[in-house]
């Protein structure tokens, strides 16, 4: 995995037992038991609704929460790169980008990092995504959750 080029377009990971398993089960579960209490109106019928979405709702946060540790790692790992890497006049000012702007930046390689991040410290970009899409040399990233 670590030999494949990432690009904006090859970089989500998809977990193939959480994306195309657990969650599409769990969201017919939903649908199933909403059919069955509605049709068989009862009392049980209705816990069983609030079972199934509460599954999905563990489920989901249960991934939000891995990213959110994901990110606050991420947040870590690039202050530190950013200090390192970043030309004098733009290193005192890493601590002014967001979260959501470190994880984009994540994926710069070294030789256009500085000029990215002078980018996005002077407003032109904002959010993860727009500054992903201005990455022209990837980064790879395989390690993700």
């Amino acid at each position: 995995m670590a030999a494949e080029t990432q690009t904006y377009a090859t970089h989500r990971r998809w977990v193939p037992y959480f994306h195309f398993f657990a969650l599409p089960v769990l969201g017919i579960n939903v649908l199933v038991q909403l059919y069955v209490a509605i049709r068989h109106f009862s009392a049980w019928g209705v816990w069983n609704v609030l079972v199934a979405a509460a599954l999905v709702a563990l489920a989901v946060a249960t991934r939000n929460m891995a990213t959110t540790a994901q990110d606050r790692i991420i947040r870590l790992e690039e202050t530190l790169r950013l200090q390192r890497c970043l030309p004098a006049d733009l290193r005192g000012r890493v601590g002014e980008l967001t979260t959501s702007q470190l994880v984009g930046l994540r994926f710069c390689s070294g030789e256009e990092v500085a000029e990215l991040s002078r980018t996005v410290l002077s407003g032109e970009l904002h959010g993860r995504e727009e500054i992903k899409r201005r990455i022209k040399n990837w980064r790879p990233d395989t390690l993700r959750v």
